[in-house]
């Protein structure tokens, strides 16, 4: 991967979009609409999402406009009510792994001995599966619900985040002017702030883009294993679990929630490539 830039905080002409204005618009659009409707669906809900409307799988129609699920409870209302969680989770668990993934990965491609010591780190923890990993953590810490998903999907999606970073930062680290600033005795913080990061950006945004849709694909494994979220909730992947028996009878009990998870990861990864300059998606692909 060539150098992104020779100037301090400055933009390589390869970083221009290759998308139009309309064109990104339009794969933008559907995903800030879907995440809009999850934040807001709690408060939309035609019936309330705890209380039987009609008979146990019953079929859509009459006041369920997809019917009922196991419990006759309005599987519309509990859709639109059971995305809020997954997104903020998502949203959290993205923006803290892209972040710590950044200052490491900046520092270790200054600091070429810390750079090893986290990548061999990081090789150990990405052999553990995701599955393994949150089973772990759930069974270390009773109790912790959504909040403990939300770690192991951070320990989890830390690992390949930095050793990304790691490569992406290494030829800006190598440039002439951060071994100017290096030889001119500026700080570790002022080189990784104001020398590194900025140049990164198109990568950064890359990367919150797939640890977002990695995080939704974590929370809704997690979800579905019922580590997390507990019924009564209403949670699109413990509707998921908790309707399958009744597919026959009711298939939208199960069929929405899986359109919903699978809309939300789909937009979502589009909006984020439409966005990223090409330099970011070139890194990401490369790495």
């Amino acid at each position: 991967m060539k150098p992104l830039t020779g100037r301090r905080g400055g933009s390589s002409p390869k970083t221009q979009r290759r998308w139009s204005p309309t064109a990104v618009l339009l794969r933008v659009l559907p995903a800030a609409a879907l995440v809009a409707l999850a934040l807001a669906g709690p408060w939309i809900t035609p019936h309330a999402v705890d209380e039987p409307v009609t008979a146990p799988f019953a079929e859509a129609g009459g006041g369920a406009l997809l019917g009922g699920d196991q419990l006759g409870r309005d599987v519309l209302s509990r859709v639109l009510a059971g995305g809020r969680e997954l997104v903020l989770s998502a949203l959290l668990i993205a923006a803290v792994v892209t972040a710590a993934a950044a200052v490491i990965g900046a520092i270790g491609a200054l600091r070429p001995t810390v750079g090893r010591v986290v990548e061999r780190a990081a090789d150990v923890l990405i052999l553990l599966p995701a599955v393994l990993g949150i089973m772990l953590v759930a069974l270390s810490w009773p109790g912790g619900g959504r909040l403990a998903v939300a770690a192991a999907a951070i320990v989890l999606g830390l690992p390949y985040a930095v050793r990304l970073v790691t490569h992406a930062a290494a030829p800006v680290a190598a440039s002439g002017y951060v071994e100017a600033a290096t030889a001119g005795g500026e700080r570790l913080w002022f080189l990784v702030v104001r020398d590194v990061l900025p140049n990164l950006r198109a990568t950064l945004l890359a990367l919150l883009g797939l640890r977002f849709v990695e995080a939704v694909y974590v929370v809704s494994m997690a979800g579905f294993l019922q580590v997390g979220p507990q019924p009564p909730a209403a949670d699109w992947a413990l509707m998921i679990r908790e309707n399958s028996p009744g597919i026959l009878l009711n298939p939208w009990a199960v069929l929405a929630p899986s359109i919903a998870v699978g809309l939300l990861a789909l937009s979502v990864n589009l909006a984020a490539a439409a966005l990223v300059p090409q330099t970011g998606r070139k890194a990401v692909t490369l790495l």
